[in-house]
């Protein structure tokens, strides 16, 4: 079991495993909430993707102090989720939420960390930089969530009416894609204080992740540091 363990820890801090986190997130972010548009039961699939990326945050990393932290919020939110979905009358559906934001920083940081490590730059590293676009806007789209449950409402637009339900993941994910992209088609906005500061951060982490991100990785190759 340990020398299984083992190497599931060394495929995914590989750059390699940045190919497959790809189309994870792919998946959850672009494809899942078409899904769930259309039929409902489809939420199974994205409690499911979610639980499969804290897990994977918890091999990740390196670090003793990395792997613990993970696997403590990987536990805490499958123990909140196994709450809500169990034959009980308790729902602990906003903690879960937040533990969920904890576990996508958590993978978030680690991602980063790989990402520039050795000071090298490869076409995996390229596609990291993706994830951790990605991973940010799902960040964000459970932020508007978490909003929504505190304060009542958090955005609002044209033909839809938030449930309070993981139904809701499509809106919030397209919402929060459009503010870190800075598209802001205008067919949803945001209603309250804290609503419209995330969008606005969003929006501003949008325009200053190539500027610090993608420029950091193109120093690399230009230095020479780059590898095939």
């Amino acid at each position: 079991m340990k020398n299984v363990l083992k190497k599931i820890n060394r495929f995914w801090v590989s750059d390699v495993s940045f190919l497959l986190l790809l189309g994870m997130l792919v998946f959850t972010v672009f494809i899942l909430p078409v899904f769930i548009e259309y039929q409902n039961d489809a939420t199974f699939f994205l409690n499911a993707m979610l639980i499969l990326l804290f897990f994977v945050g918890v091999f990740s990393s390196m670090e003793k102090s990395f792997i613990a932290l993970s696997a403590v919020l990987f536990l805490i939110h499958v123990s909140l989720r196994l709450i809500r979905f169990g034959d009980n009358p308790f729902d602990f559906y906003l903690f879960e939420r937040i533990a969920a934001i904890l576990n996508l920083i958590a993978l978030t940081v680690v991602n980063l960390r790989l990402l520039f490590r050795d000071d090298e730059v490869n076409f995996y590293r390229i596609i990291g930089s993706i994830n951790v676009y990605l991973l940010v806007s799902i960040i964000g789209a459970i932020g508007f969530e978490v909003i929504q449950i505190l304060a009542g409402t958090s955005i609002v637009g044209q033909d839809f009416e938030l449930s309070g339900t993981d139904v809701d993941f499509g809106y919030y994910i397209y919402y929060s894609l459009t503010c870190i992209s800075t598209l802001g088609f205008g067919d949803m906005y945001p209603i309250n204080f804290a609503a419209k500061m995330l969008s606005t951060f969003l929006s501003a982490l949008g325009i200053l992740y190539p500027a610090v991100i993608i420029s950091k990785l193109v120093s690399y190759a230009s230095s020479g540091k780059s590898s095939s």
